[in-house]
């Protein structure tokens, strides 16, 4: 059997961000209007660090306005608060996202509550995320978005009657995995740690969606031959044979295992990750247009 087609995340993400940079021109050009999108950082994490220094240039050289909101460790939740109160009132920002994680002493459904929902581009409000379940129009949180997009460019518009396994149960990609899935009229199961006979249930999946954080927890022989294996994980391991103190990254899926069984894979790195920053550009569009009045773009 032939190796798996390797979906490339990276050149997806590259043709979603040139077509989101044109909706950007068209809406500039024809509706004065330059979609905005504010990040709010709280700590020196070092890794939020840098997801939100790629966020802020990504959305530059999408044309549209970035604004970046850095502040203490230590600030007060009702400054938090205070800080987003502000940013729901001004009209030039459409998009709004909380870095995650926050300290520990701030209440991180609070804050992400009080984001106004037209505006909550990360999709984690309970509006949103009740919109989504019900079938509704809302803004979707962007890695599962980025998945189905891309399980779509595999496999074609129309998922009708797959049978989908969610592997993760996260507020973040499991649960809103699913929706999706459901409304495409996929056969949808979540599985998880307490799932009885993980293995079969794998076995059984057309579409594997794999969100769960543990490197390698799928072997190949968990794979149905020729399914679509969409790998969420994003874990770094030891890798002694690149030298003393080196790490790599991988997946919640044996790669090298997988890509032997599957019909399309994504790999890690290289995969789900550029789309997540492609799809809050995406999202972060969609709330312009929304709120201007404008229909939906097609990107």
């Amino acid at each position: 059997m032939a190796e798996a087609q390797i979906i490339d995340g990276k050149q997806f993400s590259a043709d979603l961000r040139a077509r989101i940079g044109a909706e950007v021109t068209r809406l500039k050009d024809e509706h004065g209007l330059k979609p905005g999108l504010a990040v709010v950082l709280v700590g020196e994490d070092p890794a939020s660090q840098v997801y939100v220094r790629n966020k802020g240039l990504q959305t530059l050289e999408a044309g549209m306005e970035s604004f970046e909101f850095k502040r203490d460790a230590d600030i007060s939740q009702d400054d938090l608060l205070t800080l987003i109160a502000g940013l729901n009132a001004r009209e030039d920002v459409h998009g709004i996202l909380v870095q995650l994680p926050l300290p520990d002493h701030i209440d991180s459904h609070a804050v992400l509550d009080a984001i106004e929902p037209a505006k909550d581009v990360d999709g984690f409000h309970v509006i949103n995320t009740g919109r989504l379940a019900t079938g509704m129009d809302s803004l979707v949180p962007c890695t599962p978005a980025g998945c189905l997009m891309m399980l779509k460019d595999v496999l074609g518009d129309n998922l009708s009657g797959q049978r989908a396994l969610v592997l993760g149960r996260s507020n973040i990609v499991g649960k809103p995995m699913a929706q999706l899935l459901l409304a495409e009229s996929c056969t949808v199961t979540i599985a998880h740690s307490r799932t009885r006979d993980l293995a079969e249930e794998c076995r059984r999946a057309d579409i594997l969606v794999a969100a769960v954080g543990r490197p390698k927890m799928v072997p190949g022989d968990w794979i149905k031959p020729g399914a679509t294996v969409i790998d969420v994980g994003i874990n770094r391991i030891d890798a002694p044979e690149k030298g003393e103190g080196k790490t790599r990254l991988v997946g919640d899926v044996d790669f090298d295992e997988a890509v032997k069984v599957a019909g399309a894979i994504t790999p890690v790195p290289g995969g789900v990750g550029p789309m997540t920053i492609a799809c809050l550009l995406r999202n972060t569009v969609i709330a312009a247009c929304r709120q201007a009045g404008l229909d939906d773009p097609e990107i």
